[in-house]
């Protein structure tokens, strides 16, 4: 049996505060780099990185695996989705300007996207996708992919179970958050298991 370890850990805080980036390419604040900082133990370990290409997600990859030594690797694909007509703005800009249309995203994104936004069906299938693709590659190692928090619900969405037109309301996914996923593949097939979620 071979067992593949990965920790998911969300960027900090970006400069501008909390609002919806999706692919608006805002680096960390300094509040951001502390909260990635204060995320990340001295006794933590991985075998390689890897990293959204997000300048809030690679410039904090770029800078721990130069100082722990380990390989790193962009993945193009677990980019945070798209939020259309939404990028830039704040929640309560969004509400202002589209009245019921946030409510309706969060209590079912699949059918209420943001106008001109990344489909969800289309955000999960590349997300789970690459996900899959590195959980191959990478098999037996410990890994740390550093990313977004709507990489994280998809993937989280896909190992519990929860419907995708749920995954933003299943549970919160605040900046700098790390969960851990097991992966056991053996001749019987494989099993992926959620082995910590930590605010």
């Amino acid at each position: 049996m071979t067992t593949t370890l990965v920790d998911l850990i969300r960027h900090g805080e970006p400069e501008g505060g909390p609002r919806f980036r999706g692919s608006q390419d805002d680096p960390l604040s300094e509040k951001g780099w502390q909260q990635m900082q204060a995320a990340i133990a001295p006794d933590d370990q991985w075998d390689v990185i890897v990293s959204s290409p997000m300048t809030r997600c690679l410039r904090f990859a770029e800078a721990l695996a130069e100082q722990r030594q380990i390989p790193l690797h962009i993945e193009e694909d677990l980019r945070e989705i798209g939020f259309g007509e939404w990028e830039g703005l704040t929640a309560e800009q969004v509400q202002q300007r589209y009245g019921e249309q946030l409510n309706r995203f969060w209590q079912d994104s699949v059918n209420h996207p943001p106008p001109g936004g990344e489909a969800i069906r289309d955000f999960h299938e590349r997300v789970t996708g690459s996900f899959s693709h590195w959980q191959q590659k990478l098999a037996g190692q410990k890994i740390l992919v550093v990313c977004h928090g709507g990489v994280i619900r998809m993937v989280l969405a896909d190992i519990l179970g929860i419907p995708l037109e749920k995954s933003f309301t299943g549970f919160a996914v605040p900046y700098a958050c790390r969960s851990q996923i097991r992966i056991d593949q053996s001749d019987f097939g494989v099993f992926r298991s959620l082995i910590s979620l930590t605010p």
